[in-house]
């Protein structure tokens, strides 16, 4: 791909050759991006509703696809050389749809809404919705930081089921 990976990346060459091939196998129009339904076609996760969130975290640049630059720097965060902190950034920038910093309670609705789907009526899930929102929030300002996110996931043990293994 002729893409300069920056020291940021955690990978070594023969790791970065790897993750390459992977991402030219699923660039199907070989257009040197990764479009969302491309990600689709990925058995694993064309199940999982919170695709297009992930997608979303990824493309840092917004947009709509994903470079080779962004696939690796998405990667290497949930990878073994990932710090707890990048997964637990990551995990929290799920939830934070307007990147503003803080989860409002209309974004921990829309995305527990993609993970539970009908299995809820929209009554039930806006009840867990406050619930876990007036648990969470400790300066009463009606959303979540990313501080008072972590109080409230830390025993979840985040940073084992957020890794990726490569071998």
């Amino acid at each position: 791909m002729g893409v300069k990976i920056s020291q940021e990346i955690p990978f070594s060459q023969e790791e970065l050759l790897m993750l390459e091939q992977r991402f030219r196998r699923l660039d199907k129009d070989g257009s040197g991006m990764l479009e969302p339904n491309e990600f689709f076609d990925i058995p694993e996760l064309a199940q999982n509703p919170l695709v297009q969130r992930v997608i979303s975290v990824f493309d840092k640049n917004k947009d709509g696809n994903i470079s080779f630059y962004e696939f690796v720097t998405g990667i290497s965060k949930l990878s073994e050389a990932g710090s707890e902190e990048d997964k637990m950034r990551f995990l929290f920038s799920i939830y934070d749809i307007e990147n503003d910093g803080f989860i409002s309670n209309g974004e921990l609705f829309k995305v527990l809404k993609m993970m539970v789907g009908n299995n809820l009526t929209d009554v039930q899930l806006q009840q867990l919705v406050d619930r876990t929102i007036i648990r969470a929030d400790e300066d009463f300002d009606g959303k979540i930081s990313y501080e008072e996110f972590c109080k409230m996931i830390r025993d979840l043990e985040i940073g084992e089921k957020l890794t990726l293994h490569f071998k």
